[in-house]
């Protein structure tokens, strides 16, 4: 079969994991990503293709660079190539690829690196020892241009009541799965547990994870004095792990650049289809807290653009950044938790690089379907299961032209919830979560709550009885009262 020479290709991909003790020689941002591109370009058999490339993305981080791309650039001599930043978003690499692909197929570019990379480990080391990490980033450069829109998390309002941070949010919309299921505290948290085992077994055999030592589903979640709770249920082994020095990079080329290159065709993976969706700008307008519809959309039309089901599929990987993410994808798309849901080990084992997972997430797919040929997924998220990403793969030339189906205009027409942060008075809890500090000890809850009208309204209580209670008894769907500031008695 004769590919079309726009056709766009993955023909390398690598990772780079760093574990340094000493954070005064650890190695840059840039350095490693430049070090994953460079193995990248040889992972392609093909290590002189860097000066050709058309266009450099790198998912937005915690670094200091203006344009780390144009820096990356100049060092592989990649002269003539455009560079961009993504938005700060979990679901960033994957649209960032799509967008790469979709250049490449109408003929825009024909070479493309996608980058990413952090070294939180090394940061956060190098502040407790009082002590300075290198830097090399060129501030003097312009910034370089955003790739996707700035994602906000929450509203004022929202903030107020304590909806500031993914480590609260997440497990909150796992009670809610709870209540849905029907199951006891003690019965939720021994499926997380076999849940999150399924990921930490392939982190254990994955030598780019950050934490590779096995688990049993009761060690994972279960509170220890080296596993304390966070937001309850979620121990520290079911959040995701961003300490880590990481990165990732994937080369992107029409085949016919590929072909000119001599890219052996046993290195090439094809993107067959991509979408992107988003819910609910902020999360209290989110219909029901344990589910994510547009999730589902963008997900099947991904597949649908690839002509594929679920069930094609050789590969997958899901967002992981907690047990929720992954529980509402599987449950939207109706994939079972008896197959493998990862091919890195997830956010948790794996590790979590801020916003480049997805980017590590794809480079992993690339070796694991050239080892088993066949299909696979790839989804990302960012916000509170707001923004959704996918990306349909194949070892075999796609059918019919790469395409990205957007999903947002159909997802506009979906039922939504209104927000009442005013409302004072009886409610009933929707979820909730009770925040630990690291001595185990609770501080706090997050609570969602619905009013007689419907609407949804955010609370709190700090009662060490009501937060004892909370933990062991279950909150969700017993009557509760707020009041002007937020404070709930159940």
């Amino acid at each position: 079969m004769a590919i079309d020479p726009r056709t766009p290709v993955i023909v390398g991909a690598a990772q780079v994991t760093d574990r340094v003790d000493d954070p005064t020689h650890a190695r840059t941002p840039l350095e490693l990503m430049v070090d994953a591109l460079h193995s990248a370009a040889i992972d392609a058999d093909s290590p002189g293709c860097l000066p050709g490339l058309d266009l450099i993305g790198v998912a937005g981080g915690l670094w200091r660079y203006t344009d780390p791309g144009r820096q990356v650039a100049d060092l592989v001599r990649a002269v003539d190539a455009d560079t961009l930043v993504t938005a700060w978003s979990g679901h960033s690499p994957q649209l960032l690829l799509n967008d790469l692909a979709a250049r490449i197929r109408a003929g825009e570019i024909d070479a493309a690196a996608m980058l990413g990379g952090e070294v939180n480990a090394s940061r956060r080391r190098a502040r407790r020892l009082g002590v300075d990490i290198r830097r090399d980033a060129d501030t003097d450069l312009p910034p370089a241009r955003q790739f996707g829109d700035t994602l906000v998390m929450a509203t004022s309002e929202e903030e107020a009541r304590g909806i500031d941070a993914p480590i609260s949010v997440y497990p909150l919309l796992d009670s809610a799965i709870r209540y849905d299921r029907g199951e006891s505290i003690d019965g939720h948290r021994r499926r997380l547990g076999e849940l999150w085992a399924g990921f930490n077994a392939v982190a254990a055999d994955n030598p780019h994870a950050a934490v590779r030592t096995p688990m049993t589903p009761d060690e994972i979640s279960t509170p220890s004095a080296t596993n304390r709770l966070v937001g309850a249920p979620y121990t520290v082994a079911m959040n995701a792990h961003n300490t880590v020095d990481q990165a990732s990079a994937v080369l992107v080329l029409s085949a016919e650049r590929a072909q000119a290159l001599g890219v052996p065709r046993d290195r090439w993976v094809f993107p067959l289809s991509g979408s992107v969706g988003l819910d609910t700008t902020w999360i209290s307008e989110r219909l029901d807290l344990h589910r994510a519809p547009v999730l589902k959309l963008a997900g099947e039309a991904a597949l649908a653009a690839a002509g594929l089901g679920i069930d094609d599929l050789t590969h997958l990987d899901l967002y992981s950044c907690f047990p929720s993410s992954v529980q509402i994808s599987t449950a939207e798309l109706g994939i079972s938790h008896n197959r493998a849901l990862t091919v890195t080990g997830g956010l948790t084992f794996a590790g979590g690089p801020f916003n480049n997972y997805s980017g590590q997430a794809i480079a992993a797919l690339v070796h694991h379907m050239r080892e088993r040929p066949g299909t696979g997924l790839v989804h990302a998220n960012g916000g509170y299961a707001t923004k959704h990403a996918f990306g349909v793969y194949g070892t075999e030339p796609p059918e019919q032209p790469f395409r990205v189906v957007d999903v947002r205009e159909a997802a506009a027409d979906l039922p939504t919830r209104t927000a009442d942060h005013a409302y004072v008075g009886t409610t009933t809890i929707e979820g909730y979560t009770v925040m630990h500090d690291r001595d185990n000890a609770p501080t706090h809850a997050l609570i969602a709550l619905r009013t007689p009208d419907d609407a949804r309204t955010w609370g709190t209580t700090r009662d060490p009885g009501r937060l004892a209670a909370m933990c062991v008894d279950e909150h969700v769907g017993r009557a509760a009262e707020i009041d002007p500031d937020g404070l709930v008695a159940a």
